[in-house]
Order: structure tokens, then sequence, then C-alpha cells
């Protein structure tokens, strides 16, 4: 070996083991940095040279040049990688739901002490003291005044849901806009790493720090896939459709329904669209929206990925009432409302305050229609003439009256108010009959139209319930679902939690392990300026010895 090159054996190991230093300073730097990757550096033999070739000897005499930096790499787990992010994405479906339930009781207030069950439990009270004296005048200002507070409450209540409908349908619009920038951020890292990685010269490894936490980040909102080509840039498929690829992005939009307001997430790249006789371009939304609310929440499937899914399918696409639980709408009501948290909430709801309104109108028609003879019952004009419809049949006094004209709208929420002739004039019920005597055959119908357990929550349940006891299985029912959410939610981040533990215990920098790694490198950097030492005490030792 040439004395001379042999310095070159020793150069290498100073510059290389200098170069593992200052990568294990930058790990010990970073040890609470969030995102960051543990770097490790990969050594590698210099090419070595040939003396003589030999055919009956062992091996060919040859030396070597050295060692030399050949990467620094991120240490990293592919599949602990993907697991967390999908699991990372099914724990945030669950904890969207969990936040939905808890707005949602403390809507109902039954765990604040302010119970819409009082506005319903007051009425009933006021029907039973009303059949046990149906003429006395005070039950009967009490009947029509707990008629509208049980309707004003019912209106909070149903508006309540409204507004936090309103308040996912905001939220849904934010985490499209967030998924868009990460989309975009996505593509300007893509670039920045090609192009530092373009001469195989070092891994861009804190633009891939920023790369990894961002695939992190968009996990949360949705289903993605990804992978990593030759030249280091990253595609994502959301939801199964290209998103990212190498420099571009296909953005994700919003359609803003012009009725309800409601934000759907749709594919621009994929929609077919329709002109409008005013000429703007509406997407078809069958094919081109993000998600199928259709599809059913199964974790076989996939289907409960993501807080972007949870939000759309809690909010629902409109404003649900009585009619969407309707039996003979089961199909709908099965394809479209029962897997709306919100939604199956609002329609339910609604059902309860139209079975109550229409059991006392239909009770005030029987009794106008017992007693034909009479004014009992029987709606008045200004002059006190008994009003009559088209067909010259006498109009019953109605508790409840439609605001809208509209038939297919009928007695939901929002859409009627307490009789204002009853209002002003309670005593115009009477409950007496012609021969004076007090009615109670009509108070008893009104006690059995609460009382009869007739009624079901959803056109999927069998069981029967009265109007008293529909009010308690509804709050059971959502506390059931939020119990039922909140226990895979624990369990989704325990699963998280461990796997999010298994993936830090290999990219998570220990300071006890890099303080090894530096004493290693430390007395690797002392070995190899010793050698550089010995071969220059050497090389001054033959020139010394030569000159003389």
């Amino acid at each position: 070996m040439p004395l001379f090159g042999s310095l070159y054996i020793g150069a290498s190991g100073l510059q290389t083991s200098q170069n593992a230093m200052n990568t294990t300073a930058h790990n010990m730097t970073n040890v609470d940095t969030k995102g960051y990757t543990r770097q490790q550096i990969l050594l590698n033999t210099r090419t070595y040279q040939t003396l003589s070739v030999n055919a009956s000897a062992v091996a060919y005499q040859q030396y070597g040049l050295g060692v030399y930096y050949s990467q620094t790499r991120q240490v990293r787990d592919m599949f602990l990688d993907k697991t967390y992010r999908k699991e990372s994405g099914r724990s945030a479906f669950y904890e969207s739901n969990v936040k939905v339930i808890d707005e949602m009781e403390d809507l109902f207030g039954e765990f604040q002490g302010v119970e819409f069950s009082e506005s319903i439990q007051n009425l009933w009270k006021t029907i039973q003291d009303l059949d046990m004296d149906p003429c006395d005048m005070t039950n009967q200002n009490l009947l029509v005044s707990r008629c509208n507070e049980f309707l004003k409450s019912a209106s909070l209540v149903y508006k309540g849901l409204c507004e936090m409908q309103d308040n996912l349908n905001t939220q849904i619009k934010k985490n499209v806009d967030k998924l868009n920038d990460y989309g975009r951020e996505l593509v300007q890292i893509n670039q920045q790493i090609m192009k530092a990685e373009a001469g195989n010269v070092e891994n861009a490894n804190d633009l891939r720090d920023r790369r990894n936490f961002i695939l992190d980040e968009m996990s949360k909102i949705g289903k993605i896939s990804y992978e990593e080509d030759i030249y280091g840039a990253v595609t994502v498929k959301f939801e199964g459709v290209d998103f990212v690829r190498t420099e571009s992005i296909s953005e994700m939009g919003v359609y803003a329904d012009p009725d309800t307001g409601f934000y759907t997430p749709y594919w621009p790249q994929l929609a077919d669209y329709n002109t409008m006789p005013w000429g703007e371009k509406v997407p078809i939304l069958e094919s081109s929206a993000v998600f199928d609310t259709t599809q059913e929440i199964r974790s076989s499937l996939n289907t409960d990925i993501g807080s972007l899914r949870a939000l759309v399918y809690a909010r629902g696409n409109k404003r649900a009432t009585y009619q969407d639980v309707a039996k003979e709408n089961i199909e709908a009501y099965n394809r479209d409302i029962s897997q709306s948290l919100i939604m199956n909430v609002q329609a339910e709801f609604d059902q309860l305050v139209n079975k109550v309104v229409t059991a006392i109108n239909d009770v005030l028609r029987q009794a106008a229609e017992s007693e034909p003879d009479t004014d009992y019952m029987k709606a008045k004009d200004e002059n006190g003439n008994v009003l009559k419809d088209a067909q010259g049949n006498p109009i019953a006094i109605q508790m409840f009256e439609l605001i809208s004209d509209d038939p297919e709208k009928g007695y939901t929420i929002g859409n009627m108010i307490v009789n204002e002739d009853l209002k002003r004039e309670p005593g115009t019920l009477s409950f007496r009959l012609k021969d004076g005597s007090e009615d109670k055959a009509t108070t008893a119908r009104l006690k059995a139209a609460f009382s009869e357990e007739s009624h079901t929550l959803n056109p999927n349940l069998e069981t029967k319930v009265s109007l008293i006891g529909y009010y308690g299985n509804l709050i059971d029912q959502v506390a059931i679902t939020g119990e039922a959410n909140k226990e895979i939610s624990d369990l989704q981040a325990e699963v998280v939690n461990e796997t999010f533990s298994a993936r830090e215990m290999i990219v998570g920098v220990s300071d006890s392990e890099e303080m090894e790694f530096m004493i290693k490198f430390q007395n690797a950097f002392n070995a190899s300026s010793r050698y550089v030492n010995v071969i220059n005490e050497m090389i001054e030792h033959v020139l010394s010895t030569l000159g003389r």
C-alpha cells in the first residue's frame, strides 16, 4: 500500500465520523420537535485497489481506501405508518360523532336541569286536571297556555338541532379547505424534494418530516392511500380518487344547496353539469360526490374513516320532519335518514310534536262532530256565526293551526301556531254539552290519546310507546347511541395510542441512545485521528531518515 495513500483512509474516517456526530447532534437537538423522524447515517467502503491477481491464492491482494458517507436516512416503518393513519382516521370519525351527540344531549338539557320534558309533562298534568273538572275556566286557560308553551319549547329544540346542522356545515367547508391546503403544500414539497435529491447527494429529510406530518393530518380528515415514486414524490388518493399527483392537485370542491345552504363535497374533475335557465352550471352530485351517504357505516367496509365523512353523515342533507319517519317511507328513511345523527333525531322529535298536535286537534274535531245540533267546539267568525268548509260542513275548533297553506308541509315544527282565538278566549272550549253537563267523554279521549301505547319512534322499531313515554325513549336512544360511539371512540383511541407508541419507538429520538452513538462516533473520530498521526509520524520518519 502506498504510504501517502494511507492518509486517505484516516481522512475518510475523520470525515465520516464528523458527519455521523453532526447527524446525532441534529437528532438530539430535535428530540422534542413534533413530527421529527430520527435520522440514521449509512456508511460504505470505498473502492478496493488490487495489487496482484494469483489464481492459486485464496483471494486477490487488495487494499482499501477507507470508508465514505453513503446517506442519511429516516428511520420509519411503512407498515406502522399506514396502520397509524388508518386507525387515526377511524378514531377521528367516532370522535366527531361523540361531539355531535354531546351537543345534542346538552341541547335537550337532560343533564343540565333545563328539560324539554317539563313542557310535555306539564301538558299531560293539565290534561289530567282537566279530566277531573272539564268546565273549570282555570283548567281550560291552562290547557291553551300549556299547548303554547309546549310548541315554543319544541320550536327552540328543533331550532337548536338546525343550528347544529349549520355548525357542522361550516366545519365541513373548513375541512375541505384544510384538505386542499395540505394538498397544495404536498405538491410544493414534492417539487422541493425532487430538486434536493436530484443529484443523489443527500435525502431531504426535514422536508420528508413535514410531508409525513401532512399525511398524518390528511388521514384524520378522510381515507387516504399513497405511494412514493422513484423520484421521491408522493401521490395521494382521497377516498379512492386521485387527489395529489407528482406536480399537480385535483382540488375538492363544495356545492352549496340553494335551499338549505348545505355544502356537499364533490370532485369537479369527475362531475357532469346541468345548465340552469339563468346560465349557471350546477354539478350532478350523484356522479361526483365524495361520499355516498347511502352506504352503511361499517368498519369492514372502511366507511367509518375520517372526520369529514362523520360530519357529512351527522349533518345529513336537509331539515328532517315527521314525514321522513312515516312507515310508508321506510325505504327512504333507511337510505337517507337513519344513519344521520341529527336528521334521525330531528325526524323523530318532529314526529312527537306532530302526534301531540294532531291528537289534540282530532279530539276537538270529534267533539264537534258528536254534537251536530249545537255550536259546541265549532269555529266561529267575528260575528259569532259558525264557520263552514267548502262542502258546507261546520269547521271544528282547532287548538293548533297551520301557518302555510301547503298541504305537503303538514303539522311540522315551524309550520303551526296555537289558535289565536283560543289564546284570547280559552273559555270557548267550554267542554260543556248542550244539556249543560260536563263533556267527560272528550277529556277522557284526550287523556287516552296521551296514555295509549300506540306509537313507535321510527318504522324499524316494533316497541309501542305512549306520547308520554315517547320522549323518554327518544332521549334513551340518543344516550345509547352516544354510549356506543363513546365506547368505540375510547377503544379506537387506545388502538391509536398503541400504534403511535410503537411507531415512536422507531421514529422517535432517545437521549440515551443518541448519547451512546455520540460516544461511539467520537471514539471512531479519535481513532482515525490517531491513525493519521501514526501515518504522519511514519512519513516524517522516512523523510527525515532518507534525507540524511
